[in-house]
């Protein structure tokens, strides 16, 4: 059983980690990266003193397990934090969410998406075909296209029309006549997002809840899959080495995947094409100011501003930036299928910040202390109607090849970080049953 090899270090590839160490086997874990982590993977610039994750992470986990291991992971030393979200649209910072908290949109918007919403809110539910279809019968149409749809286009880079609503789940609430006329009334307090508390680490970022990760595991960094030969069982990395493995557990994104596999026929390749998602550059910037925020996440709905969504850092612990200063992250959307990236980095910071003193979050007299910008190449999953079957001839090609997968890009779902490590545990479990039974 100790030649079971994990490719990927992030969250997935911490799961299957830890549940093959409890398994009495030490992996081998593979990352073409020189750094572990992978998407939960923190950096600090050391001469400013900031510090930026990859991507806005947070713990909201309601799983007892998953809370214990992750306090345990860091010695208990979290910052335990009340949720603050808020939305920015036409220069408005509106409460979070935007359907329970209407009062401070105009007086004759507010009677139009209530007008609406009663007149879906007494129909018989439809079938519905797609998310755009969802979140009229939910919200009515007025409400629908000025708010998530338009979100949609910019976080998801194509039409809801074009969705599923496969990933849902608990994200969008909808609300009773009742809470939508309480909170259009007046403002109010109601618990009914599906995070209200969080958990973050009180240093080092994200990353030190995979603080254990080398202790559970052989990690080798600077490893590049090029090529998988499921039927000889053996990996071949751009460094030229080649090793066997008797089950192999993947967190590689499957578009990524699949083209490596010695033998792949030609419509699961095919398929595999079809598999959507984002590109995120990640723009960083810290200030010489704290007071930048009320909130710790903010939702940008105008489509001529260039970020989807910011993040203050600063707010999530005091170690990720200096005294008295404060972070934002901008998290600004592409994809190769709907919106390709063509700016370079350089150029899209510049958006951002002019963006940002557009918005108001940045001030004329506020002094930039540092700005970068880093590109995650596969960011989030696009559930577009495409993925459900693509997505089913791709696993069931893996199973039979016996190749488990796991995580946000192995599973192709929309995963928190609870759910990433779980999914590692569960493909860490399907491999030691393979072996076992080889055995």
């Amino acid at each position: 059983m100790s030649n079971i090899v994990v490719i990927g270090t992030g969250m997935a590839g911490f799961g299957a980690a830890h549940r093959l160490n409890a398994a009495g086997v030490r992996p081998v874990v593979y990352d073409q990266n020189g750094y572990f982590g992978g998407h939960t993977a923190s950096f600090r610039d050391e001469a400013s003193g900031f510090l930026f994750d990859l991507g806005p992470h947070i713990s909201f986990t309601k799983d007892p397990r998953i809370q214990e291991l992750l306090a345990r992971f860091v010695n208990q030393e979290f910052e335990a934090l009340q949720v603050k979200l808020d939305n920015y649209w036409r220069g408005l910072r509106l409460t979070h969410p935007v359907q329970l908290h209407l009062n401070g949109l105009p007086k004759d918007l507010i009677v139009e998406i209530i007008a609406d919403f009663v007149k879906v809110h007494d129909q018989q539910e439809p079938r519905i075909a797609n998310y755009e279809e969802w979140l009229i019968a939910s919200y009515g149409r007025r409400f629908a296209e000025l708010f998530p749809m338009q979100y949609t286009r910019k976080y998801h880079l194509t039409t809801a029309s074009n969705m599923s609503t496969d990933w849902l789940g608990p994200r969008m609430y909808r609300p009773s006549l009742e809470e939508l006329l309480r909170g259009a009334l007046a403002p109010w307090a109601p618990e009914v997002h599906y995070i209200t508390h969080f958990r973050y680490p009180k240093a080092g970022g994200f990353l030190s809840y995979l603080a254990p990760f080398p202790g559970l595991a052989d990690i080798r960094l600077q490893h590049q899959v090029v090529a998988v030969d499921p039927a000889a069982r053996a990996l071949r990395f751009s460094n030229g080495q080649s090793i066997g493995y008797g089950a192999l557990v993947s967190s590689i994104p499957l578009p990524v995947l699949i083209p490596m596999i010695a033998g792949v026929p030609a419509d699961v390749i095919a398929a595999a094409k079809r598999l959507a998602c984002s590109t995120c550059v990640l723009v960083n910037v810290g200030l010489d100011r704290a007071d930048l925020s009320e909130g710790q996440i903010t939702y940008i709905y105008d489509e001529d501003i260039c970020f989807t969504r910011l993040s203050f850092p600063h707010m999530l612990s005091a170690t990720n930036a200096p005294p008295g200063c404060g972070s934002i992250q901008a998290e600004v959307y592409f994809s190769d299928k709907y919106r390709p990236l063509t700016q370079s980095p350089e150029a899209i910071i510049d958006q951002v910040i002019a963006d940002l003193h557009r918005c108001g979050i940045v001030r004329d007299s506020d002094r930039i202390l540092f700005r970068g910008a880093k590109i995650v190449r596969h960011a989030n999953v696009i559930f577009d109607l495409d993925r459900s079957a693509a997505l089913a001839t791709v696993h069931g090609y893996l199973d039979d090849v016996g190749i488990k997968y796991c995580g946000r890009y192995g599973d192709w779902g929309y995963m928190w970080t609870d759910e990433s490590f779980i999914s590692g545990e569960r493909a860490a479990e399907a491999a030691l049953t393979s072996v076992s039974r080889a055995a």
